[in-house]
């Protein structure tokens, strides 16, 4: 029993030295960061990340997630670009190397050689004041106060440090370029989201008992009740009498009319409470054309639902983002 708990004990100390290494770059990033950021958007060319052994295999992670997050980026393995793979570099690229010493030979070559052929370099590095530091452009200190290997040999917590180093610009930039789940969609066509995209509303949709609807002439406190028994849509839709489309009532209207402290607002009708004119998609439109829709919005902002309305302007159904992106109630 207590082998057990000492391995999970160990096992804790391990992820506590990672995480509170990822803390100490949070503290830290600062102006490199934002030169870094800077200095990819304005890029003229690519990204090229490089590392040797287990930096290598972090490089290898990172451009993986840039690319497919809008930044067009190319791994290169530092001891095959000594041996002719230096080919994939060209003026006017950015090299980001990942050492945590920041001595290593092969990778140090590879610096050299980039800098020859007009790219400009940047070190991701644990060591602020390592040949690698002072050969670059740009220096990222993602140096840890120590690894968890009880050895202080095996890369852990550096590595670790490193990935999330890199995570962080990876999304920054994702966030810069305005990179949206439409733009990730086509980068992965063979993924669960790519083929959602190419489904039809129809295909998606919820229907029947499945739609929250209330009549103009319901009150507030119905309306409440039906947005709240729906699957948590956070929408009603509002009919008139005619049971045509007439309005909409989304969760954050219902927080706006809560907030005014009118005693009376549960008994107020719908009609009188909604938004006319909610925006709708036809069934036979496409998963990806539905999806453009709500990330465009009405102009103060993206939408998560829309209405699907038949021939005569009666809701036939609705389609929920979650429903798209996979965590709503349908699961294609």
């Amino acid at each position: 029993m207590q082998d057990k708990q000492a391995k999970l004990q160990r096992a804790r100390e391990v992820l506590q030295i990672e995480a509170d290494s990822i803390i100490a770059l949070k503290e830290r990033i600062g102006d490199e960061f934002l030169e870094l950021v800077e200095m990819i958007l304005s890029l003229r060319g690519k990204v090229v990340i490089t590392g040797v052994g287990k930096s290598g295999i972090v490089g290898r992670k990172i451009a993986a997630t840039m690319c497919s997050t809008g930044t067009p980026t190319v791994y290169l393995d530092a001891t095959g670009g000594l041996h002719g793979d230096l080919g994939v570099v060209a003026e006017g690229d950015l090299l980001i190397a990942i050492s945590n010493s920041g001595e290593a030979t092969e990778l140090l070559n590879v610096v050299y050689a980039a800098q020859d052929i007009g790219a400009c370099v940047v070190a991701l590095t644990g060591s602020a004041q390592s040949t690698l530091a002072e050969n670059s452009d740009l220096v990222i200190n993602v140096g840890v106060e120590r690894e968890a290997c009880p050895l202080g040999l095996a890369p852990t917590a550096s590595t670790t440090a490193a990935l999330a180093m890199g995570d962080a610009l990876a999304m920054v930039l994702m966030q810069s370029i305005g990179f949206t789940s439409k733009h990730y969609a086509r980068f992965h066509p063979g993924g669960n989201l790519g083929q959602r995209l190419k489904l039809k509303v129809h295909d998606m949709m919820r229907a029947g008992d499945d739609v929250p609807v209330v009549g103009e002439a319901d009150t507030f406190r119905h309306a409440l009740d039906v947005m709240t028994s729906k699957a948590n849509l956070g929408v009603v839709l509002v009919t008139d009498h005619a049971g045509a489309l007439a309005g909409i009532i989304t969760d954050g209207d219902v927080r706006r009319l809560l907030m005014q402290n009118d005693q009376s607002i549960m008994d107020r009708s719908a009609g009188e409470l909604m938004k006319r004119g909610p925006m709708t998609i036809e069934a036979d439109a496409s998963v990806s054309e539905a999806l453009r829709v709500m990330e465009k919005g009405t102009g103060k902002g993206s939408i998560t639902s829309l209405a699907i309305v038949d021939g005569a302007g009666r809701p036939a159904g609705i389609i929920h983002l979650h429903d798209i992106l996979g965590r709503g109630k349908l699961m294609i």
